[in-house]
């Protein structure tokens, strides 16, 4: 922010808040614009799956706050959870996450994401975002971003409208009612997944 600018932001409390948004609206967008210019790149590279999935995970752990949005999609469950249950759940969370996007990256080859506004909602920012691929409907995602942690993380993807972290927490919810609530149930069936897709 310039010295001009900077001073223009103090003359009155109002002005102060428009500038104060106005600044954390750009972080958040170039945020994600570095971000999704990353996952594209990705998607569109042509080296092997194994070394796709390496550069995904560098990406995914820089840029997302995966711990925080693993315990959000356990739920009430977590507190029922061994330490060493909680600590696999974690590792394990982090493997699908991984293995699931890495799954998909064929589909969106020739990708392109048109950077929108962001807004805030409550503690965090939302960057609305098009994503347009060859032959597909053009579809929204915002992307949802947290600065508890000091510096910007993902916690969420609205894919047109539709949480995908509650949609997380609702099938594992669903899994661990239909076993009992056995949480050892659910990290043997993410161990299988992630094995499943070469991990």
């Amino acid at each position: 922010m310039t010295t001009i600018a900077f001073a223009s932001c103090l003359m009155t409390s109002p002005g102060l808040i428009r500038c104060a948004w106005a600044q954390a609206d750009e972080r958040a967008v170039a945020f994600i614009k570095g971000t999704s210019d990353q996952l594209v790149a990705i998607a569109n590279d042509e080296g092997s799956q194994q070394q796709k999935r390496h550069r995904l995970r560098e990406v995914i752990d820089a840029s997302v706050d995966v711990d925080d949005i693993a315990h959000f999609c356990l739920g009430r469950f977590w507190r029922i959870a061994t330490p060493d249950q909680q600590a696999d759940y974690l590792a394990l969370f982090h493997d699908l996450l991984v293995t699931k996007i890495a799954s998909h990256l064929g589909d969106y080859q020739g990708v392109r994401v048109i950077m929108g506004q962001a807004r805030a909602s409550g503690d965090t920012e939302i960057v609305i975002t098009k994503v347009v691929r060859p032959e597909n409907p053009v579809i929204q995602v915002e992307w949802v971003i947290s600065i508890a942690t000091g510096s910007p993380r993902i916690v969420d993807l609205l894919a047109e409208g539709t949480s995908l972290r509650l949609t997380q927490r609702a099938d594992f919810a669903s899994y661990l009612t239909h076993h009992q609530y056995n949480v050892q149930d659910l990290i043997d069936g993410m161990r299988h997944l992630v094995a499943l897709n070469g991990s």
